[in-house]
């Protein structure tokens, strides 16, 4: 079956088929590091949705009468594919999003760990025994799947977080549509087309490439039981908001952060640099777990500075298909101009500016990639004020503020604490009082302690608090999202006995 269009546009996969849907539009997969164009899709329309949805909720009945491991069975030839793929789709990866190569390769590793777990997951203990206080009674909990699942996923891990949404739903007993990121929809094509390769029943998977109003066709839909979202906190919120107000739907929404690494006076400060430089520049800044703010003890601080300035003066940037590149270009156009609007803004806030390689040199570029999106770290020092809009708004790039504070482990947590938004962090000391005090007090879903604030793993739950989100679309957690629970007791006498002493004696007036 023909996977694109006689003039090469790919198709959409919906109830088993490749289709160009019902939109004449195309838009087009475009390289960061080079510009060139490297694919064309089909634009998904609201009708394309619909589709979907219907082929979705008709094939739920059938999929969810099999055995989880009937289901995970799917999902495991999809694993040995990955393991199979792995350096061709890493290199994908990094052509289609820009991460340097290690970091495609990662984002592969980290789907087909996912998808592991999931299919794993079928085999083990379901739902929980609970003592009954009536001795003739069994009480348990078990687990329903919800039915459709919508899941929209980000550009930055377009292979890993798919799976994080649809390999736990699908194993559960899901139906899934899913639409991707509309700047890495060759990484997504490859993903449906792995779901045909594993002769998953038709309905069951379904993908619609577009843009927001696509996404949005899936939000708002009443066949859709969940929506699970990784992105932006601003369209995160809309969706949490709308579905929210619909009885019975869920969303499991996964935002940004301004996450902050804290270095006390007892930090080891190899670790320290080490870890800032991680957090913050890796992927160029453009996860939801980079670091925007360092908070370095007085004691400290002079020394850090100094150490941190020098490696984000000389970090390589760079060809994302090179081994020797630390960062690749930012994700797009618009993204760069969104970076520089952030820099401009800490200057405008008293900033002083340490490190500025927003604008890199010609001979920083690499050859025959001067069409790429480039920036470089931008790194200043301000004095910590609660209303600072550079320390609230996040960049979402290589923009980091060195904040010095003194006094104890409570007062770093609480300029840490002091954002809307509560995702990842970390705590740099050799004193595990203080490791300690950051564990039980930093608002925050993700935390570490002389790690950076990047690289989790997905046998942990994945998700933040305040502004960053409302729900953990990711390994365990997100079976709380994609299944109903039920309170399940069954009397094994002739007799009924209630619990709480009620009286199970049916009076008459004879």
């Amino acid at each position: 079956m023909s996977r694109s269009t006689a003039g090469g546009a790919n198709l959409h996969y919906i109830n088993g088929e490749w289709t160009s849907g019902t939109g004449s539009e195309t838009f087009e997969s475009e390289s960061p590091a080079t510009g060139e164009t490297l694919a064309t899709f089909q634009r998904g329309t609201e009708a394309d949705v619909d589709t979907a949805l219907e082929a979705a909720d008709e094939a739920f009945e059938e999929w969810r009468e099999l055995s989880a491991i009937d289901r995970a069975e799917y999902l495991w030839d999809i694993y040995h594919e990955l393991r199979d793929r792995h350096e061709e789709l890493g290199e994908i990866v990094s052509k289609e999003c820009g991460k340097e190569i290690s970091e495609g390769k990662a984002d592969v590793t980290e789907a087909w760990h996912m998808v592991e777990w999931a299919a794993g997951n079928a085999r083990h203990p379901h739902g929980d025994v609970v003592p009954s206080e009536i001795p003739s009674k069994d009480a348990y909990m078990r687990r329903k799947p919800r039915g459709v699942i919508g899941c929209i996923t980000p550009w930055n891990f377009p292979v890993a977080i798919p799976f994080w949404h649809m390999a736990i739903a699908l194993v559960e007993g899901n139906t899934v549509v899913w639409k991707p990121a509309e700047q890495t929809p060759w990484c997504a094509q490859i993903i449906a087309e792995m779901f045909e390769d594993a002769g998953i029943p038709d309905g069951v998977f379904n993908m619609v490439q577009g843009f927001g109003d696509a996404g949005a066709a899936i939000t708002d839909d009443e066949r859709v039981d969940t929506v699970l979202f990784t992105g932006s906190a601003e369209v995160g919120h809309e969706i949490a908001g709308k579905v929210g107000g619909e009885p019975g739907k869920l969303a499991a929404c996964e935002m940004g952060g301004k996450n902050g690494i804290v270095v006390t006076e007892e930090a080891d400060l190899d670790i320290a640099v080490h870890a800032a430089v991680m957090s913050s520049f890796k992927t160029t800044g453009q996860r939801c777990v980079s670091s925007e703010r360092l908070i370095v003890h007085e004691d400290v601080y002079d020394e850090f500075k100094e150490r941190f300035v020098d490696v984000a003066k000389d970090v390589a940037v760079g060809d994302p298909l090179e081994e020797e590149t630390f960062m690749g270009p930012a994700i797009e156009a618009d993204h760069v101009e969104k970076i520089q609007r952030h820099n401009e803004l800490a200057r405008e806030e008293g900033a002083n500016v340490l490190v500025d390689r927003f604008e890199l040199e010609a001979d920083e570029i690499p050859d025959g990639h001067a069409e790429g999106h480039w920036v470089g770290p931008f790194v200043y020092e301000i004095d910590y004020e609660s209303d600072l809009r550079c320390l609230n708004e996040e960049c979402f790039g290589p923009h980091v503020a060195l904040l010095e504070y003194s006094g104890d482990i409570e007062d770093a947590v609480e300029i840490h604490n002091d954002t809307l938004y509560g995702l990842a962090g970390a705590v740099i000391s050799e004193d595990y009082r203080q490791i300690n005090y950051f564990r039980d007090h930093a608002d925050i879903g993700l935390a570490y302690a002389n790690l950076p604030c990047i690289g989790a793993e997905v046998h942990l739950p994945f998700g933040g608090v305040k502004k960053s989100g409302n729900g953990y679309p990711s390994a365990r957690e997100a079976i709380e999202a994609v299944t109903e629970r039920t309170a399940w007791t069954m009397n094994n006498s002739k007799d009924i006995e209630m619990a709480q002493g009620l009286s199970a004696d049916i009076k008459t007036e004879d």
